[in-house]
This record gives C-alpha cells, structure tokens and sequence, in this order.
C-alpha cells in the first residue's frame, strides 16, 4: 500500500541516484571528488525552496541545514552521506522502479542475465507489493546512502509544511567520503550543534544499530631489488613474490570478510599493485572489540616480518592507521537515543532490531567525537554491487519513525 511519503522518497531517491557521487581514496581533497558537489549544490538549492534555515556547504563538502523548533527538547541531528561506493561502477546511474513487485525474480534491463531471486533473498520474497527501486545492472543504485539523503530531505520538508508539528530544533548533515571514511570533518559537531544525533544509513526494516566495527586501515609498501629476468638468478628480489606471501598469511586462518559473519572480525586485501620492483598492498582491518583489531593488526606485521625474515635485501614497511571505533563503547554510556528510537518504532507496529553494523557509519565517528548517534534503517540491500535494491515502502517506514522519535523526543522534555 502506497503511502503519503512514497511518490516524494522515490522521487528523490531517484533523482539523487542518478548524479555520480562516488568517492576516491587516493585523492586528498575534501570532498576527495568534485562531483560529489554536484549533490550537495543541489540539496543546498532544494532546502532553501523547501525554507530551511542556516542552509550552508561548508568548505569541507558537508551540507548543513536547520529545521526550526517548534516546541521545547533536545536539538537533534539527522546525518546521511552524498557519496557512493568506489567498489562497483558508479557513473551513469538509471534508477528502475519495479511497481507493485509481484513476488517473483527481478532482472535487469541492461543485464538481462543478472537476477535479483526471492528464492535468494528472503527479505525480499517479504516485500511483494512494494515499489522496488534497483539500478540498471551495470552500476550499482547507490541506495547507499542516498536513500538516507531522500529520507531526510522529505522529512524535512514534511515538518516545513507542517508547523503545527511539535519538535524540537532538527540540524540536517549530509556528508561526503563516508565510503573512505572521512565523511566527519572534525569541525562537523561543533558545526552541528545537536544533543544528539541520528545517521540513516542502515538496511532492513526495524534495525537500529548502536554497535559498529572497530576499524584500522592498513598499507603495506614492499621494496624489492629490480634485475633484468635473463640474468635475475641471486640477484631479484620479487616484490610480488612477497606481497603473495603477505597476502596468503594474513588470509591463512579463515578470517576474511567472505568467510565470516555476526560478530566475527576479519582482514580483507582489497587491492594489491605494482612491479616486481615494488608492491602495495592495501587492507582493512575490522573486529568489534579493540583487542581483537589489536590481534589483527599484530597478524599483519608478523607476517611482514616473516617475509622479510625469508628475504632481508627487502624493504617492507608496514602502517597501520586509526580509522573509526565501536559506537558501542560511548552509547552504551548513555541509551536514551537508542531507546528513543527503539520506543518509536514500537509505536508504529515495528520491532525494534539492534543488529550490530558489521562495518561502520559517520556515527561511529561522531559518537567517538562526543555527538552519540546510533543508526536507523533506511530499507537498502545488497549494496556496493549491481544486485542493490531498495523497498520505497520500507523508506517511507524509516521517514515515520523519525517524525515519531522527533515527537517523543519533545514529549521526553515536558
């Protein structure tokens, strides 16, 4: 059943969808590409015709805006992020809305033989007759966290045209290069100036996540010595030959990302580059608890020094880098906006699911930085590939629960 939300969230979604805001880690500039400005222009454009205050885009690519109090209670935040995955091709976008889903499998007009299957994906085989979104098949949706962009962006202009809405002082935030992690500037919560805050950037329908991984990025720089292959015997130091090694080491107990899962930690290779000259090896290291990424980061650096060890003319250097920490370890200090969250979607027939994120959102790094925000469903699947969908049903729920949490978040005050 189609909801007063749903023509605007799919529209938006869509409209958002379409406009290439990948992100790219090898790029220092903030935002690290500039396309994603091409985004955040046009949220600024729209929050002032929707009659936001404060509307501004900092000088390090986040878009804030304020929705004015209407009632006394906390100022509170809502976060979502403008740029998409580097993972899966991200450039000419086209959203496909597959209306009134039917229940049976899903293709792809520009991929005839890619299939979204029920049969597959139970929570999808749940969603017969919601308006499905999906990409075209050669891209991915970026659902990711455009959704959550669109989520925001409708619930604020639902509170504009609604002043008699009680609530409190609501600041919108939509970052760039969350996907690299470096969607929060450290200026953001001063900027923000919220009591709390709420990122919308999660999956299925309920969940609301206070927990995240722990997270170090890691690079590894392998010198070898370079010789002519005709007469390399003694004296070729292969580069390669040692990131294999590295590579088969760190992956040697099973803990990767495509063997793991629920609470499991892991290493995951995602690049390696260069010569037999000279390597690159680039990793993430993820685990919920901070001895466990601890462990992981020791992992790593033995196996270096193992290769080194076999082959002391290398150079190998190893750094490992803080990226964002389990939110968990500051929320927990104080849940009343997880429980806010949890009590509106109990008020709306919705059981509340606090699923661990087995990754990490710009609130893990806000919370870190003394802005707590957990993080609320939007409705996305199978991101960061061509198979990425999203129920607009399921957004238009997200949109109600935040109005509700808005509402008991003034209630709270009286």
């Amino acid at each position: 059943m189609r909801t007063p939300f749903d023509a605007e969230l799919e529209d938006r979604l869509c409209r958002y969808a379409a406009i290439d805001t990948q992100s790219d880690e090898t790029r220092n500039s903030a935002p690290s590409t500039d396309r994603q400005l091409d985004l955040s222009r046009l949220l600024v454009a729209e929050l002032h015709e929707m009659g936001a205050a404060d509307v501004v885009l900092t000088d390090y690519g986040t878009v804030l805006a304020t929705v004015p109090a209407t009632a006394d209670g906390p100022a509170i935040g809502l976060c979502a992020h403008v740029d998409t995955a580097p993972a899966f091709h991200a450039s000419g976008v086209r959203p496909v809305v597959h209306r009134d889903y039917d229940g049976g499998d899903i293709r792809f007009v520009d991929a005839p033989d890619l299939v979204l299957s029920p049969d597959a994906l139970p929570y999808l085989a749940a969603k017969r007759g919601d308006d499905i979104v999906t990409a075209s098949g050669t891209t991915l949706l970026g659902a990711d966290d455009k959704a959550g962009v669109a989520i925001a962006m409708t619930v604020a202009r639902h509170l504009l045209t609604h002043p008699d809405l009680p609530h409190g002082k609501l600041r919108l935030a939509f970052t760039p290069d969350e996907e690299i992690g470096r969607g929060v500037d450290p200026r953001l919560p001063d900027d923000l100036g919220v009591d709390f805050a709420y990122t919308l950037d999660g999956a299925q329908a309920g969940e609301i996540e206070h927990e995240s991984f722990s997270a170090d990025g890691a690079t590894v720089t392998i010198t070898g010595v370079s010789a002519h292959p005709g007469w390399a015997k003694g004296r070729l130091v292969n580069a390669l030959h040692l990131a294999a090694r590295i590579v088969a080491d760190v992956s040697a107990d099973g803990m990767t990302p495509e063997t793991t899962e629920g609470r499991d930690g892991f290493i995951h290779v995602y690049e390696v580059s260069g010569t037999a000259a000279e390597a690159t090896i680039k990793l993430i290291l993820r685990d919920f608890e901070l001895d466990g990424l601890a462990a992981r980061g020791a992992l790593l650096r033995d196996a270096c020094a193992a290769a080194l060890k076999a082959e002391p003319r290398a150079r190998i250097d190893c750094a490992i880098r803080p990226q964002y920490r389990n939110m968990r370890y500051w929320l927990e200090k104080d849940m009343r906006p997880v429980e806010l969250a949890h009590a509106a979607c109990r008020d709306l027939g919705l059981d509340p699911v606090p699923v661990p994120i087995r990754g990490g959102t710009d609130g893990s790094r806000l919370t870190e930085l003394g802005v707590p925000c957990p993080n609320v469903f939007t409705g996305m699947q199978e991101i960061h590939g061509p198979l990425e969908w999203i129920s607009v049903q399921d957004m238009a729920l997200s949109a109600r629960v935040v109005l509700r949490l808005l509402e008991r978040a003034v209630r709270a005050e009286r």
